[in-house]
Parts: structure tokens; sequence; C-alpha cells
């Protein structure tokens, strides 16, 4: 039960809604406040989808590669923790790259890369291939994450009158920080198997 808990937060902290608030919303400005609630839910079920493919379909991925878990599970800490350290020294180049359009978005950027980016998507097959028999747990895990994501994301203008675009960030690296401690977690346990084996 315990890796569950672990593995919805590590799904939060990826997803990293709050981080990703201010470009949701500058991404969907253009829009009409009743249709952008409609948008927002699409785009979150197409991302839900695509995750949940990438959740069942993770083991066989890692098996027709022919990789170990222990390769798995270091890889995954170095992944994780490059993404730490994006969220505690964020760029505004990456926020500028996202190219912010009057049409409608469907799928890109919204569902990808800003929810299932590459980061997460591995990180689901790489939870696939550690418990490989808990698969619905990690399912409810990773639906549980995501219903955050949404609520968060729909209550986006709240967030952002509450906390302010500082708080906001402040909150994002303090994620960051924890999202370290998990990476550097899975990076020594990877460590540990290796040296076993």
């Amino acid at each position: 039960m315990t890796e569950i808990i672990s593995a919805t937060i590590l799904l939060i902290l990826i997803m990293d809604p709050l981080g990703n608030l201010p470009i949701f919303m500058s991404v969907l400005k253009n829009i009409e406040s009743n249709r952008r609630r409609i948008v927002l839910i699409r785009e979150m079920i197409i991302s839900l989808i695509i995750m949940l493919l990438f959740l069942f379909a993770g083991e066989r991925i890692l098996s027709a590669l022919n990789l170990r878990t222990e390769t798995v599970s270091i890889s995954g800490g170095i992944i994780l923790f490059l993404i730490a350290v994006k969220m505690i020294f964020p760029s505004e180049e990456e926020t500028n790259n996202i190219i912010i359009s009057d049409e409608e978005p469907f799928l890109v950027p919204l569902a990808m890369p800003l929810i299932a980016g590459p980061s997460l998507l591995a990180t689901l097959i790489l939870l696939s291939h550690q418990y490989p028999n808990k698969i619905l747990y990690l399912s409810g895990a990773l639906i549980i994450a995501w219903s955050v994501t949404v609520i968060i994301l729909l209550s986006s203008e709240l967030f952002l009158r509450l906390f302010s675009k500082k708080g906001v960030s402040a909150l994002e690296r303090l994620m960051g920080l924890v999202l370290i401690m998990l990476s550097t977690q899975m990076f020594l346990d990877g460590i540990q198997s290796w040296f076993q084996h």
C-alpha cells in the first residue's frame, strides 16, 4: 500500500499541476470561460487515455528492449532528478517555447506534452515494470493523481488568486525538492539491487 501512496505522490509531482497553471491559463485565455472548462476536461481525458496505455503496455515495452529492473530504476532516478532540478530552477525559455494560438488546442500542447509528457510516460513504464502484479493499484494511483491535477487546473483562477504567481512558483519549487528526494531513493534502490545481483 505504501508503494501505491508513493506512486500517487510521484505522479502528481511529475504532472506538476501548479507549475502548469500559468501555461494552461495562457493557452486557454482566448477561449470563452464556459468552453474553456470543456476543452480542459477533454484534454485531460485524452492525457489519461495515453497514460493508461503506457502503464498497461510498459512491461511489454521493457521486455521487448530486454532491460533489467535495476537499469530501469537507476535511469528513472536520473530522469526524475533532472525534472526536479527544472522545477526548482525553471527557465523562461521553456514556457516561451509553447506556441499560444487563437485556435482551440487539441492534444498538443495541453494533453501532450504538458500532462502526458515523456518523463511521465517513462515513469509509468518504470512503475509497471517494478510492480507487475499491482497494475490495478497503479491505475488507481494514476487516476487519483490525474484527478488532483484536474481539480487544481479547473480551479486555476482560485489558486492564482490565493497564492499569486510567486506563491505558485514557491510551491512548485517545494514539490521539486520532494521529487529530488524520491528520485535519489529510486536511484539508490537501483544501485543496491544491482550490487546484490
